[in-house]
């Protein structure tokens, strides 16, 4: 007969209860006789129903079944970035699975005995989870990242299920969309001066180019810092976005044209990048040039997606369309643009109302409409109506 049991861990709290108490989440073993050998092993595995249904397996069969190769956490790991480098993603966005790497490791050496895939049940993965120090937004990214790598495993049966897909998404609070308003952009500009002055001539212009490229293109960070002299035909900017994939073609005012054409170039090929390091890496680092530039301008909360929300929101207020600005952003779908920008297009609306009330002001029928009469042209001469 065999006996199931918790072997508790030395940081368990229930450790003096002995090994009837089987409420935590310490290591299951199983010890006994089965067919008149002594077995006495770890069965791998911290889900309780899980290890007695094993073992009633065991015993009904006489003998133990022979357990297919477990696969290790680290294995895992390796091979699911590796397909996601043979996917081509972006290193940006492998960075991030790298992270959760470290993290899920860390968490797994924590808690001994946490090497193979299976025994990352719900319960651990939500203790894994409860360690995260993030924001709600930031910890949905990478709930999405951690059911995308166990999703991966289950595909290829190295788990039964997929524990990560039923944790629960975090609430997000509503983000309002934080374009800068046009006395912070001049105060921005204005700052570059300072920065000039401090950073050196060379740095300031390129700077300069930098911040009028991301406001009158709409780009992203990374897109923008990775432009390369091909994409700029004069004042037009064409180019794949970064993240989606969408192609946009801009057309640039005249004096962004010209700072890009005279600012100092990173290489033959970029203008803001030498080509040498990681995108990572140079997006880090102009990152930290606008970081300084926001301090010197006096503008809290400055960050480099608030000239991309200006262009967008500064566009629609001109009466451009959520469509229009759907393929300007290269958004892979129209409710991605609405999603962040449709709370300005009630705004576009109030200026299209008073723009129709000016035009009806200068309309002599809805003037006489609104006065009780109009005139009337007809074969005899104009004459008025009362109305």
């Amino acid at each position: 007969m065999l006996t199931v049991y918790r072997r508790h861990l030395k940081r368990c709290e229930h450790r003096d209860e002995g090994r009837h108490y089987r409420r935590c989440q310490c290591p299951i073993w199983v010890d006994g006789t089965l067919n008149g050998r002594e077995i006495r092993q770890s069965l791998d595995m911290r889900d309780w129903q899980r290890a007695q249904d094993l073992v009633r397996q065991w015993e009904a069969a006489g003998q133990r079944d022979d357990q297919p190769r477990r696969m290790t956490v680290k294995e895992a790991w390796e091979r699911f970035l590796a397909d996601a480098e043979a996917r081509k993603l972006q290193p940006a966005t492998v960075e991030k699975y790298k992270l959760l790497r470290r993290k899920m490791e860390a968490f797994a050496e924590q808690h001994g005995g946490l090497a193979f895939m299976d025994q990352f049940d719900l319960d651990v993965l939500s203790d894994f989870r409860s360690q995260w120090k993030c924001g709600p937004r930031t910890g949905l990214k990478q709930l999405e990242r951690l059911r995308a790598f166990f999703r991966f495993a289950q595909k290829r049966k190295w788990i039964a299920d997929n524990p990560a897909a039923d944790l629960k998404a975090p609430k997000i609070p509503p983000s309002p969309t934080l374009p800068f308003t046009r006395d912070e952009m001049r105060q921005i500009l204005e700052a570059l001066e300072t920065y000039s002055a401090s950073a050196g001539a060379r740095n300031g212009q390129r700077l300069r180019a930098f911040v009028l490229l991301l406001r009158y293109s709409g780009m992203r960070i990374g897109d923008a810092a990775q432009l390369t002299t091909e994409r700029i035909v004069g004042d037009r900017l064409f180019l794949y976005t970064q993240k989606t994939g969408q192609p946009v073609n801009v057309l640039l005012p005249k004096f962004v044209a010209e700072a890009l054409d005279a600012c100092p170039r990173g290489s033959d090929r970029h203008f803001f990048w030498t080509g040498r390091s990681t995108v990572h890496s140079v997006i880090g680092k102009w990152q930290r040039r606008l970081a300084r530039l926001f301090q010197l301008a006096g503008v809290p909360k400055g960050h480099a997606h608030r000239f991309r929300d200006t262009f967008a929101v500064e566009f629609l207020l001109a009466g451009g369309t959520l469509e229009q600005l759907s393929v300007l952003l290269g958004h892979s779908s129209l409710r991605i643009t609405e999603r962040h920008y449709a709370p300005w297009v009630g705004e576009r609306q109030q200026q299209l109302e008073a723009q129709l009330a000016r035009a009806w002001a200068l309309d002599p029928i809805a003037l006489a409409e609104t006065k009780g009469t109009y005139q009337v042209r007809s074969e005899k001469g104009p004459h008025n109506r009362v109305m």
